[in-house]
């Protein structure tokens, strides 16, 4: 008998009673400390600039221009755009609009100059932000292909404070995708590389007060 055969016969006799799964303890900490929302968003912001993500701030009143210049500071011609984008935030931007379409190449999702989404929320205390394919978001691939994604955080209602605070919130049958500042990979004398495995460049647009 193989390893692998007495490992599935253990697993096997461990599940023939069908006796519920055991408990799992969740008695861990939560949270690190209490934050007021200011300071959980200053959190965030710190850890993602910590990531080499660039940190934004603005309101309901700020960011169509601000949008429209941080894709012009690229040298953007097109924008991906998730169906669900509310569309005052780029009623200011001059780049032409590319759809997020099932259709689409990844030869072609790789010619446009960048892509502009939401989140579904963002953590402070390891500053990530996590996607979930939500209508204002899209595909997991047009924030994988694209050079440069510009990223939506709204702020204090999509923070939350850590890890354990964010998973009773996310649905784990939707296409989590977690961003920890731009893509990086190093090599073993640890010479660091961006973009390889998705977006050289990160931009998080914090907003808060009414997106529109």
């Amino acid at each position: 008998m193989s390893s692998r055969d007495r490992i599935l016969g253990r697993i096997r006799r461990a599940t023939a009673d069908g006796a519920p799964d055991p408990a799992v303890p969740r008695d861990y900490l939560r949270v690190h400390g209490a934050r007021t929302p200011a300071a959980k968003a200053d959190l965030l912001a710190a850890n993602l600039a910590e990531y080499r993500a660039k940190v934004h701030r603005t309101d309901g009143a700020g960011i169509a221009p601000l949008l429209a210049r941080l894709l012009a500071e690229r040298g953007a011609r097109t924008v991906l755009v998730p169906p669900g984008l509310p569309a005052y935030w780029l009623s200011a931007a001059d780049p032409v609009r590319v759809h997020d379409r099932a259709e689409s190449t990844p030869y072609e999702l790789d010619a446009v100059d960048g892509v502009v989404t939401g989140c579904a929320l963002a953590i402070a205390e390891t500053g990530t932000i996590v996607l979930d394919g939500g209508p204002g978001q899209g595909r997991r691939r047009i924030t994988l292909i694209p050079d440069h994604h510009i990223c939506v955080v709204r702020v204090p209602d999509q923070v939350v404070d850590s890890v354990p605070q964010a998973l009773p919130l996310l649905d784990p049958t939707r296409p989590l995708t977690w961003i920890s500042g731009p893509s990086a990979t190093s090599d073993i004398e640890l010479d660091r590389v961006e973009g390889v495995h998705g977006p050289r460049t990160l931009e998080v647009v914090l907003l808060t007060g009414p997106a529109e």
